[in-house]
Parts: structure tokens; sequence; C-alpha cells
């Protein structure tokens, strides 16, 4: 069994709609990380969830909402993350972020795709 890292969880939550250079918050920040070299970014769209505003926003049929929580996570070695904090936060208008230790237990190979 490979041995746990100790890693760092960037959690950012924002909305479907909010936005950032023409593309949508969630695609900027993930490209950004992209380019930042972070290790990878997972985005997880939500079915239902409210904010600052207490505002629910759902996917129900009867109550479809055009701004669905999204969250955007990131895991890598909390220097890496640290390093990326001020670029994220130039690209988040209204959101928020959460870091967390994470245990990483890495399978497989994981060369980056060409």
């Amino acid at each position: 069994m490979p041995m746990p890292e100790t890693a760092t969880l960037l959690r950012i939550f924002v909305g479907e709609l909010d936005r950032h250079g023409g593309l949508p918050l969630y695609e900027a920040i993930v490209m950004a990380a992209r380019e930042a070299g972070l290790a990878g970014a997972t985005v997880i769209r939500a079915v239902m969830g409210y904010g600052a505003s207490s505002r629910v926003h759902t996917a129900k049929i009867l109550r479809l909402s055009n701004d669905l929580p999204f969250i955007v996570e990131i895991v890598d070695s909390d220097e890496r993350i640290q390093a990326f904090l001020p670029r994220l936060e130039s690209m988040m208008g209204s959101g928020l972020v959460t870091l967390e230790k994470a245990t990483v237990i890495r399978y497989g190979d994981h060369r980056p795709a060409p």
C-alpha cells in the first residue's frame, strides 16, 4: 500500500452565474490552477444550497434555479496551495474559500497527460 502524504484541500464555493474574464468562475479557477501547475482540480455541481443571502438555490423541477452552487476542490501541498491563494483572491468577486488538511494516498500512474 502506498504511504499516505499530508496535503491541503482547497475548497471554493461559487455560484453558477459567477464569472471571471468572460468565463464561468469555476472554469476560470480550474484553468488558473492548471496554469499554476497544481496537482488537479475537480468541479462539483450541487443540486441545492444557500449562501450569505439565505436564498435557496435548487435543481428541483418546480423551483429551477439558474444559479446553482458549484464547488471547486484542489488538493496539493500546503506550500503550492498557499502560493495559489493570491491568484484566487484576485478572481473572486463573491464566494467562500476553505482550507483543510488532507491525507492523500496515491494509486496508479500519476504522469501528466500529453
